[in-house]
């Protein structure tokens, strides 16, 4: 258990550092770009992935938060879910999900599947742009986020 609270400590730092660059408010050669905003700590409605070539769009629905202390939460489509995750800079891994077992419409089923699939199945590195985001996995398949409206 102590371990765990070491690595988790060692994570939240991880993120801090970076994003206090990132943001613009400590100078240093960690090559963080001036504008790359953090993914962190943010609601992101899911619009769609690109897999394949090919680009689904979400459901309403879906949505992700990761927290700086490692917690990841959201809707995959149809069902809920939460998983820890690890974030380095840029890169951001989510380990299995616990998800809730509701069964959907067929289509919201498949793109639920493919959600799960691009978020676990390895590194994903995250790209900012305002409002918008993108993770891309390391077959260059992209889960396509945007700032959530408050409310």
């Amino acid at each position: 258990m102590n371990r765990h609270k070491q690595h988790m400590s060692l994570a939240v730092a991880a993120v801090f550092l970076p994003l206090t660059v990132a943001c613009g408010s400590a100078a240093g050669d960690s090559g963080a770009v001036s504008d790359q905003q953090p993914v962190t700590g943010i609601d992101w409605r899911v619009d769609g992935i690109t897999a394949g070539g090919t680009t689904r769009h979400a459901p309403a629905t879906a949505r992700l938060r990761i927290d700086e202390d490692g917690r990841a939460a959201g809707n995959l489509g149809c069902n809920r879910f939460s998983a820890r995750g690890t974030v380095h800079g840029d890169r951001i891994t989510i380990g299995d999900l616990r998800t809730t077992r509701m069964a959907c419409a067929p289509a919201r089923m498949d793109f639920e599947r493919a959600l799960a699939r691009a978020l676990t199945t390895g590194t994903l590195t995250a790209r900012t742009d305002g409002a918008k985001a993108t993770l891309t996995d390391g077959d260059g398949d992209r889960v396509h986020l945007s700032r959530r409206a408050p409310g």
